[in-house]
């Protein structure tokens, strides 16, 4: 089996998303919707008119944020049509997605339509959010049900990670194992097999602890903001918490997952449970629904001190400025090492947040254990679908081990609980989690009573484990250099938010002489949740505030040393970023052999927004791949691309995708992109396999053709215009002369060729000039403590 080319039928917000996220990975895809009921006879008669909706659905990608695409240019993969004239077109694809509005007998007409045209081999799903899969197709042959089930994707489909499989009683299960597989590869998706049954998992269950909170904050006499501050991250939850999460889903949307679970579920007290709470319907009344109408739970306004965020207040309906909850607990959570930690410290408080966070976590945790083996085959599911679609930081059961099920059970007891057949049997059995180590693979305990190993994917490499494997060969605070087995190393930068500084310098020094001497290749990786957000700015700040000049100068050649040990490595170097790839962690993956992007990559040279310009071989790496395969004696064509870096480096371009990056050549055509950051270090591995397997040979050191005082000029004239129109200030423009004079080889004649080592003693010297500049350290100093730039 094989999708080379898929239809979306529906081009609303989620159905065009999807088009767009088939479009990110290649996919050809058509996107059809209905024909406008409201057109003219003359309009009835034109194709554009009637493809209204696609387009419009189509269109509204350009312009949503963050973007659903890679970058433009994949939405010419998207053709759209109308569900009348471009019908037949199905016949055509692998895979037919429906999207339409979630009511079950428009669905299984169009269904019945689809099986018309419909051929074997033709896979067919429905992104329905809780629609029974079974009923959708009730009336198909079995050939057709054979081939259908519920792929529901959750908002928005670029950037969430979970999607939800949902089989019908008749899918075949090669159906089954093929959209897994496809999906976890292709899309980049964690997948959770999900049995038929109200809003399956991840909705069944966050939908229960929204109402579960509304409930306990009108018990706590508690406003949104309030809760928020507790439900957020001091919970383990998104930023978002309860009620701005609520705003941006929408509450009219809110309201209908919730109807869908009362309408199907037969027990009074879940019912009761799922019931449209009064505050929530006249909201709703009020066209009060969230973010899309302007105002929810919170309303931005504009007041004398600029904007400012208001919060409702539900005994008034009114709005009035938030304010801050004073809890011990709270501030515990805070000086917490350790997420364990932090859930103990809050759940157990005795004020008025541990009260709330306990009685919202012991509801959903009985819930979920309740629940399990109506919605569910195992505890994995449901913690993995909480963690991908609500981006829990740990799933129910996890929460339940970090807080301790015998302390939290024996609460519940005294409360009154009625404990899940589940827990009592895990505790019968005389074990007290449900996870466990054994023989450092995973555990956990099933609802039959026994216990199953978690299965990890086979291009899943996870380093924490293999640390507790013994497969360290050398750390350091900064970084650890590690065997992820066939002879390849891997380089892992573990000091605060993967900034560069002095440790990790001295453990790539360690892991080029290492790799060379023992091992056929390196990967420079890790599993935080950013590859690397530059060079240590606090240290820099701190050595140019005490003059130490020589410290930064031997900082920067031990830096740039460093990276030309990675790009003359005589074995091959592969990095694979993710994420954040900013400044310095651009500069260690440049001189690398290949690269092995996760498609959310987002890399920028980006030190001209702290004052300074890359020091550590970024301008020279830049230089070079701009000017692969140009004469270096056709002066005409080396300006255009210097002026590209110049552009890139000086405005502080970073990619919105790892696809984008191609453009501003931070990834070649030679490099790679895997949509599944799981796979990512797999990926990377098997790509240093391959080079060594080919017969691997490093680099030659290369000469580069420069502009010199020519394009260095005419590189200062276009800062000095953007100076003169405002657009730039005083410090940005000798900013801009710094980085020109690098780039452009210095006062050198144009077509001067040169060695990397002269771009590199340039660079240096401009970073050291910059760092010493007030301006300069003012803007470090404001990125430290604000988190942005500093425009001055």
């Amino acid at each position: 089996m094989k999708i080379r080319k898929a239809a979306v039928l529906g081009a609303g917000v989620m159905g065009a998303a999807i088009a767009g996220h088939l479009a990110n990975v290649g996919i050809p895809t058509y996107l059809l919707d209905i024909v406008p009921r409201d057109l003219s006879e003359e309009e009835k008669q034109c194709k554009k008119a009637r493809n209204r909706l696609a387009q419009l659905g189509k269109e509204r990608l350009f312009k949503e944020k963050p973007s659903p695409l890679y970058s433009k240019e994949v939405a010419d993969l998207i053709e759209v049509g109308n569900l009348e004239d471009d019908f037949s077109k199905l016949s055509e694809v692998d895979w037919i997605i429906e999207v339409v509005i979630e009511n079950l007998k428009i669905k299984q007409n169009l269904f019945e339509r689809i099986e018309q045209l419909w051929r074997p081999g033709i896979i067919v799903s429905s992104n329905t959010s809780g629609i029974s899969i079974n009923k959708m197709v009730e009336g198909r042959s079995e050939a057709f049900k054979k081939h259908f089930l519920g792929t529901h994707f959750f908002n928005p489909p670029r950037y969430m990670k979970l999607l939800e499989i949902v089989p019908g009683k008749l899918t075949d299960q090669s159906i089954i194992d093929f959209m897994k597989t496809f999906a976890e590869e292709r899309l980049g998706k964690g997948v959770v097999i999900c049995k038929d049954t109200p809003n399956f998992i991840a909705n069944r269950i966050g939908t229960y602890g929204l109402q579960v909170t509304l409930q306990a904050m009108e018990k706590l006499d508690l406003g949104p903001d309030e809760v928020d501050q507790v439900t957020g991250r001091a919970l383990g939850r998104p930023k978002s918490a309860t009620f701005r999460t609520l705003d941006l889903v929408g509450l009219d949307t809110y309201i209908h997952v919730c109807h869908n679970v009362y309408e199907n579920v037969s027990d009074s007290l879940e019912k009761d449970t799922f019931r449209t709470p009064p505050l929530l319907q006249k909201m709703v009344d009020n066209k009060w629904l969230g973010s899309k109408s302007g105002q929810g739970f919170y309303k931005k306004v504009k007041t004398e001190k600029g904007k400012e965020i208001l919060v409702l207040d539900p005994q008034t309906m009114e709005y009035r400025p938030r304010k801050k909850l004073k809890a011990a607990s709270l501030d515990q959570v805070k000086r917490a090492k350790t997420s364990d930690k932090k859930l103990q410290a809050l759940v157990y408080g005795k004020d008025v947040a541990g009260k709330l966070a306990w009685t919202i976590t012991k509801r959903i945790l009985l819930y979920a254990a309740d629940r399990l083996e109506e919605i569910a085959n195992d505890i994995v599911s449901i913690d993995q679908a909480m963690k991908w679609g609500f981006n829990w930081d740990l799933g129910p059961f996890e929460v339940w081990d970090a807080i301790g099920v015998e302390k939290s059970v024996a609460r519940m007891r005294e409360e009154g609980e009625k404990i899940p057949e589940l827990v009592e049997n895990l505790l019968a059995s005389g074990k007290t989690s449900f996870y466990e180590k054994n023989d450092k693979r995973i555990r956990t305990f099933h609802h039959d009573g026994t216990w199953r190993e978690v299965a990890e994917h086979e291009k899943v490499i996870n380093l924490a484990l293999l640390k507790e494997q013994g497969k360290v060969i050398k750390a350091n605070r900064g970084a650890s250099l590690i065997d992820i087995g066939d002879d390849i190393a891997c380089l892992e930068f573990h000091s605060p938010k993967q900034a560069i500084g002095l440790e990790i310098i001295q453990m790539i020094n360690y892991a080029v002489k290492e790799v060379s001497n023992n091992y056929r290749g390196l990967v420079i990786g890790n599993q935080a949740p950013n590859f690397c957000v530059g060079a240590n700015l606090m240290l820099l700040l701190m050595e140019a505030q005490d003059y130490n000049w020589i410290e930064i100068d031997m900082v920067v050649r031990q830096f740039q040393q460093a990276m030309g040990s990675l790009r003359y490595l005589d074995n091959p170097v592969v990095a694979a970023p993710f994420a954040m790839t900013l400044g310095g962690g651009v500069e260690v993956c440049l001189p690398c052999d290949r690269i092995q992007a996760a498609g959310e990559t987002y890399m920028g040279l980006v030190e001209v927004g702290v004052g300074l310009i890359p020091g550590g071989g970024g301008n020279k790496e830049m230089l070079i791949r701009w000017m692969e395969g140009i004469d270096s004696k056709d002066k005409v064509a080396l300006q255009p691309m210097v002026t590209h870096v110049f552009k890139t480096i000086g405005q502080g371009k970073v990619s919105t995708s790892g696809l984008e990056a191609q453009k501003y050549k931070f990834l070649r055509s030679c490099d790679g992109i895997t949509i599944n950051n799981d796979h990512l270090l797999y990926d990377a591995k098997q790509v240093a396999l391959g080079l060594a397997k080919a017969g691997y040979r490093p680099p030659q050191p290369v000469k580069i053709p420069v502009v010199g005082e020519t394009g260095y000029n005419l590189m200062k004239l276009g800062a000095r215009e953007m100076l003169l129109g405002g657009f730039i200030s005083e410090h940005d423009y000798k900013i801009a002369e710094k980085l020109a004079f690098v780039l452009a080889g210095g006062n050198v004649p144009e077509g001067t060729v040169v060695g990397e080592q002269y771009l590199l003693d340039l660079e240096r010297e401009a970073f050291l000039s910059l760092i010493g500049e007030p301006k300069t350290q003012q803007r470090m100093q404001y990125m430290l403590t604000k988190g942005k730039p500093l425009r001055n």
